[in-house]
C-alpha cells in the first residue's frame, strides 16, 4: 500500500511546493518521519528558526520525533483536530504522485518503488511539472526565482 509505505514524510518548502526531504519504509512510524526530517534539515544546511507543520498523527506526536525536533531546535506546529484543510498541500502532493506516477497495479518490489518515486520527486515533480500554485513554474524554478530576488535585511561587512 503506497500511502502506508510512505506516510506523510515529505517536508516541503511551502512557498514553492518543493519537496525538501523524504524517506520510505514499510511502516509509517516515528523512525521514518525522523529520518525524513533529518534528511531535509541536512539538505538545507541546518537552518535556524524553523517550524515543522504536520497533522496530529501518532508518529508526529511520538516522544522520539518530538525529541528530534527539540534537538534540532525546530518549533512544532500541528493541524487542528479534524481540519483536513490545514494539510491540503501535502494531500495534493500525494494525489498527484498517485495519479500521475504510480502504476495502477503498484510496484512489484520496494526498491523499485523507492527508485521510481525518487525519480518522480527529483525529476518530474521538481524539475518538469508546472504548478498552478507557482504561476506555472516548477518548484525548482520558483525557488530559484525566490533566491535570485532575495534581499537580506542586513548585510555583514
Amino acid at each position: 500500500c503506497l500511502s502506508r509505505g510512505l506516510g506523510d514524510v515529505y517536508k516541503r518548502q511551502l512557498y514553492a511546493r518543493q519537496v525538501v526531504g523524504w524517506a520510505m519504509s514499510h511502516s509509517p512510524d516515528s523512525e521514518l518521519t525522523t529520518k525524513a526530517l533529518r534528511l531535509a534539515f541536512e539538505a538545507r544546511g541546518r537552518p535556524k528558526n524553523l517550524m515543522f507543520h504536520s497533522d496530529q498523527g501518532c508518529h508526529y506526536t511520538s516522544l522520539k520525533f518530538r525529541q528530534t525536533l527539540w534537538r534540532l531546535q525546530i518549533q512544532q506546529s500541528m493541524s487542528r483536530r479534524g481540519n483536513c484543510w490545514d494539510n491540503s498541500p501535502m494531500e495534493r502532493f500525494f494525489r498527484s504522485l498517485k495519479t500521475e506516477w504510480v502504476p495502477v497495479t503498484g510496484y512489484r518490489y520496494f526498491t523499485e518503488a523507492k527508485q521510481r518515486i525518487g525519480d518522480y520527486i527529483h525529476g518530474y515533480y521538481s524539475q518538469l511539472r508546472p504548478h498552478s500554485f507557482n504561476g506555472g513554474l516548477t518548484p525548482n524554478e520558483k525557488e530559484q526565482r525566490y533566491w535570485d530576488s532575495y534581499k537580506p535585511v542586513a548585510k555583514m561587512t
